[in-house]
């Protein structure tokens, strides 16, 4: 039989044919992705650090949980730096723990040879703590991105099921979503490439041996990223001191120090910084040594602006033994000796200095609201001395105020409550009419006689 085509049928086809090309000359990113597991071997992965093993089932990466082994991470012989990753994960149990190594690299003479993996990683966490898509740093600083800073972000993660993980790496950012929410987005200038990894987490309790973490559908893309909205209100941390992103621009976020002089600070009662007592180096502002008295030497320092509702991060560290404080609500109407008059954020050598046993239940010790709330601190949200440790304080516009130390939530209040003017009367500010409650107030550091440095301090208003 002979088929003729005429020219009405062959204009469909044409267009379909042309259609085709364009597709194809215009493959989105969506099209871009490479497969990191081809669902059956595991070629271009290897087990480092630890013993548990990693296995295949049904088209899954399957980690077995083991007791006396160290972390245990299976990592990619390939490394990445620029890259959006996607891929599906399930945790069984509830106190078990892992989580996704980005742009990661092995100490290869740690544990006895057997190597271990530092760098940033997404955590998978089914406990109450709810910390699933924060940013950890393995085997180096510790938290980055506690999901304190994202408290709503927590309800994401599905227990005992599969949660669909994306992570992008693009330059300096680090960005993840957990089942479409969007978790984290931390600002780190270490590390622009490495390898990805994934964790069977150590355990010390031998009940959660044979527990497994399951990974599947792991894809990659290396070219052409476009980067998903994060939207706005979402706090961001910014590990390069001194700056802001153009997230943090776009969210209202702006500096209260330059990393280069003065301005914006004066000292307290003063109408110029001080002449002597503070230094301004190495893109911090460091308050010198003095008696360990306050305000002896160069006296406190305040912005020359005032705020009312806030949102204030700020970077410090502590030589040992020494006592300063980030105050806020600060009026200067006060006209007192000494420290000028305002709500306290404890800065303290908790362990040398002898004020942190001082007030009533440690509520002058680190991060407290001094002399009147104690800071419900882990030992995991504390640096040592002389590393940096990253503070902030929120005041909403309906007064409740919250203190973090190192992204974790230490303490919370309501600013003019009944309960804090109990507090008040029975505290060092009794005398004080109103202390605390003013509408605005200047922010100020603390000259009390010891050297504590500054850095990355910024402030939004709400």
């Amino acid at each position: 039989m002979e088929i003729r085509t005429t020219t009405t049928s062959r204009a469909p086809l044409a267009a379909l044919l042309i259609g085709l090309a364009f597709t194809a000359c215009n493959t989105t990113p969506a099209d871009n992705w490479t497969p990191l597991f081809n669902g059956e071997t595991l070629e271009g992965w290897k087990v480092v650090g630890g013993e548990a093993p990693y296995t295949i089932e049904e088209g899954a990466i399957v980690g077995t949980m083991t007791a006396g082994t160290p972390n245990s991470f299976l990592i990619t012989e390939q490394e990445y730096g620029d890259f959006i990753l996607e891929l599906d994960v399930k945790l069984e149990g509830e106190t078990t723990n892992s989580g996704i190594q980005t742009r990661s690299h092995l100490d290869q003479a740690a544990n006895e040879g057997r190597g271990r993996v530092y760098g940033r990683q997404v955590e998978i966490d089914p406990s109450p703590r709810a910390w699933t898509g924060g940013v950890y740093d393995e085997a180096r600083r510790g938290w980055l991105y506690p999901l304190d800073l994202n408290e709503q972000a927590k309800t994401a993660y599905k227990k005992e099921d599969f949660n669909h993980i994306r992570i992008e790496a693009i330059g300096n950012e680090t960005k993840t979503w957990v089942n479409g929410t969007p978790v984290a987005y931390v600002v780190d200038t270490l590390d622009p490439s490495g390898f990805i990894g994934l964790q069977v987490h150590s355990i010390g309790d031998e009940a959660l041996a044979g527990k497994k973490v399951y990974f599947k559908n792991i894809r990659i893309q290396t070219e052409n990223l476009q980067p998903q909205d994060f939207p706005a209100g979402i706090y961001p941390v910014n590990l390069t001191p001194n700056s802001l992103s153009a997230y943090e621009e776009q969210n209202g976020y702006k500096l209260l120090f330059d990393g280069k002089s003065n301005a914006g600070w004066v000292g307290a009662y003063k109408d110029t910084f001080p002449a002597q007592g503070w230094e301004i180096k190495d893109g911090t502002i460091t308050v010198l040594p003095a008696d360990g008295g306050e305000s002896t030497n160069g006296g406190d320092i305040v912005t020359t602006d005032q705020y009312r509702a806030f949102d204030l991060s700020f970077e410090f560290k502590l030589t040992e033994g020494a006592n300063s404080g980030v105050k806020y609500f600060v009026t200067l109407g006060e006209h007192n000796t000494g420290s000028a008059i305002g709500l306290e954020y404890q800065i303290l050598d908790d362990k040398r200095h002898p004020d942190a046993k001082k007030g009533k239940d440690g509520n002058r010790t680190l991060a407290s609201l001094y002399d009147l709330i104690k800071a419900n601190k882990t030992n995991r949200a504390q640096r040592k001395i002389g590393e940096w440790n990253k503070g902030r304080l929120v005041v909403q516009p309906d007064n409740t105020v919250t203190h973090y130390l190192n992204g974790e939530k230490v303490l919370q209040y309501e600013r003019g409550s009944e309960a804090y003017k109990q507090l008040v009367s029975e505290s060092k500010y009794k005398d004080w009419d109103n202390f605390g409650q003013a509408d605005s107030g200047h922010i100020l550091l603390q000259d009390h006689g010891n050297r504590v440095s500054f850095r990355n301090l910024k402030i939004k208003p709400l």
